[in-house]
């Protein structure tokens, strides 16, 4: 028995809208599409299809695994959907790691251990037995070492 192809999309709709649509019950039909890649949602409001586009690159908004778009459909109240395979091809997916992410984290990282370590410093100079000088001091103390440094013979 041959599925129904969901029909092509007409329209392009962000999440933020998609929401807004859900929410109001207009959402007549939902349909998820299997892509090279992934996943797209195709939704029928009015009687014209919109399809699912990412907020920052303004293209097809795919998900890489099927259990993440159904549980981002359940978050917006849309508990059925049609699917349609003709175009997925599981070897096609691929998760991808995003480089500028991890430096970012390792950065973050990085920022906390330095700053874990300045406070334990700053606190065990606190706690230091040593006598304390105060500033006029330590310059006349400097002064006269360089002074005796200047005065002996080369």
């Amino acid at each position: 028995m041959k599925q129904r192809r969901a029909p092509v999309a007409t329209q392009n709709l962000d999440h933020a809208n998609l929401s807004k649509m859900a929410e109001s019950g207009r959402v007549h039909a939902t349909h998820i599409v299997g892509q090279p890649g992934g996943w797209a949602v195709q939704v029928c409001v009015n009687d014209q299809e919109h399809i699912l586009t990412a907020q920052r690159s303004g293209g097809v908004r795919l998900f890489k695994k099927f259990e993440t778009l159904v549980a981002y459909l359940q978050g917006l109240g849309i508990d059925h959907f049609e699917v349609d395979t003709t175009d997925y091809d599981p070897l096609t997916v691929k998760t991808y790691q995003r480089p500028d992410r991890a430096a970012a984290l390792r950065q973050a990282h990085e920022a906390a251990a330095y700053e874990n370590w300045f406070a334990a410093q700053v606190e065990a100079s606190l706690q230091d037995p040593s006598p304390v000088i105060d500033h006029e001091e330590a310059r006349r103390h400097f002064a006269a070492r360089r002074a005796a440094l200047k005065s002996r013979p080369h």
